[in-house]
C-alpha cells in the first residue's frame, strides 16, 4: 500500500512538472518567433503572435498601447526608421505567477539591441521585455530600457526646456 501512495505521489509530481515544462517551451517559442520577426521587420508575423486584447507597456511610466496602435507604431518604425535590429546576448527567463493581477506565464527577454536606423546611425541598448503568455499567444508586455542612451548615442542633448524659454 505505502508501495502505491508512493508511486502515486511520485507519478503526479512528474506529470505535474512535465506539463510545466511544455507549457514553458511551448512560451519559450513564442518569444523566439517574436524576436525572429522583429530581426526580421515582419509586420505579418508580429501581428500574428499578439493576442487580440494584448497591450503593452513601457519603457516611460503610463506608456501603453493596444494591439492595434502597436501594429501601426511598428508599421511606421519598419517604413522610415529601421533598417534593422539585431538581438544579441539574447537570454530567455520563464517564471510563473501564482495569483494577483498579473497571475499567469510569464517569459523575460534581457537583450543587446543593435539598431541600424535608415539614415545610417546606429544604437545599442540593452532591453528586457517582460511577456505575458496566453494559449500561445503574447497578451501583455512590458519593456525597459534607457531611453536617454539611444537619443545620446544618435546624438541628441537632453535639456529642459526651459533653458530656450
Amino acid at each position: 500500500m505505502k508501495k502505491t501512495i508512493l508511486t502515486l505521489i511520485v507519478g503526479l509530481t512528474l506529470i505535474s512538472c512535465s506539463t510545466q515544462n511544455t507549457v514553458k517551451e511551448e512560451g519559450t517559442k513564442v518569444i523566439e518567433k517574436f524576436i525572429t520577426a522583429v530581426e526580421d521587420l515582419d509586420i505579418e508575423s508580429l501581428e500574428n503572435l499578439l493576442d487580440d486584447n494584448y497591450i503593452n507597456t513601457g519603457p516611460n511610466f503610463g506608456d501603453s498601447v493596444e494591439k492595434t496602435a502597436t501594429l501601426e507604431n511598428w508599421k511606421f518604425n519598419i517604413d522610415n526608421l529601421y533598417k534593422s535590429i539585431d538581438f544579441n546576448k539574447s537570454q530567455i527567463v520563464t517564471l510563473q505567477i501564482p495569483k494577483g493581477e498579473n497571475k499567469g506565464e510569464w517569459i523575460s527577454n534581457l537583450a543587446e539591441l543593435n539598431i541600424v536606423y535608415k539614415n545610417g546611425e546606429q544604437a545599442c541598448v540593452w532591453t528586457n521585455t517582460i511577456y505575458q503568455i496566453e494559449n500561445n499567444k503574447i497578451t501583455k508586455s512590458i519593456t525597459f530600457y534607457n531611453e536617454g542612451d539611444v537619443y545620446q548615442q544618435l546624438g541628441y542633448m537632453l535639456v529642459k526646456e526651459e533653458i530656450f524659454s
